[in-house]
């Protein structure tokens, strides 16, 4: 069993008549089983209650109302073994949510849009090559949708469906350690009927740190191929000055392109 306790504090100058404190308890039950075939293989089954937290601006304007909405998944899924230095983990996932939450770029506030659903498969790899150098890799594909809305609009704004990390990792002892890695997420919809579609990046990024026992001087690299990418992206409405009416565009923040930092660390 999870206990939770939410204490809301937002002041809205423009309500004088809005209540500026709201608090939510919930519980939560878990129930997993887990099954162990031999050293190599197991297989794990996970169920139970959480939520979806929520924005104070929301809470607070709606007194109190669905502050938690609980959300109800299920896991099924296996840690496999495959040799003494490669390890593989794998579920397959429903999740539930009696309100999702989506952000509006106009308000500047999230909003209540209903009941969800998701279903999807997660897959992480951990490889060690040799002494010194080991691998990794995350991934993840999803099908969210909107409950009770008709096929082709019930698309949920901004929800990914492709996600990815990975990368090679050096540590030789004190001495040297760096890594090589990138971060990838999907095209996905960023409308209900996915007529607007916010566009996926693949970054790559990269550190190199050489330690010794009075000091440490390391780099970071962000964005190591320049790549132009979208950070934040939502699909709002505008109109410029020539247009005769709204259009609905997405509108975005750019990615930080290439970025070297160095640092000096002095131990004492």
């Amino acid at each position: 069993m999870r206990f939770d306790y939410f204490n809301f504090i937002y002041h809205d100058k423009l309500r004088i008549t809005q209540p500026p404190i709201v608090g939510k308890t919930i519980i939560n039950p878990k129930l997993n089983f887990n099954y162990q075939v031999n050293q190599n293989v197991s297989f794990f089954v996970r169920s139970g209650t959480g939520f979806h937290s929520n924005d104070a601006r929301v809470v607070v304007a709606q007194d109190g109302k669905d502050i938690l909405p609980r959300a109800y998944g299920l896991d099924l899924g296996a840690d496999i073994k495959v040799t003494r230095q490669l390890l593989i983990h794998t579920a397959l996932w429903h999740l539930d949510l009696d309100q999702e939450f989506v952000y509006s770029g106009d308000e500047g506030v999230v909003e209540p849009s209903g009941k969800t659903t998701r279903e999807g498969v997660d897959v992480s790899v951990r490889y060690q090559l040799n002494s010194w150098l080991f691998a990794d890799l995350d991934a993840n594909f999803t099908k969210p949708r909107a409950v009770g809305l008709p096929e082709g609009q019930n698309y949920i704004p901004l929800a990914p469906v492709q996600t990815s990390i990975a990368g090679l990792s050096v540590r030789r002892g004190y001495v040297l350690n760096g890594s090589l890695r990138y971060r990838y997420i999907g095209d996905r919809p960023a409308n209900e009927d996915n007529s607007l579609i916010a566009k996926g990046y693949f970054i790559t990024d990269a550190t190199v740190n050489y330690t010794q026992k009075t000091w440490e001087i390391g780099m970071s690299i962000e964005n190591l191929f320049d790549t132009q990418w979208k950070e934040a992206q939502f699909d709002t409405e505008s109109r410029l000055k020539n247009e005769a009416t709204r259009v609905d565009e997405i509108h975005f923040t750019p990615g930080t392109p290439f970025s070297l930092k160095l640092r000096f660390i002095k131990y004492f």
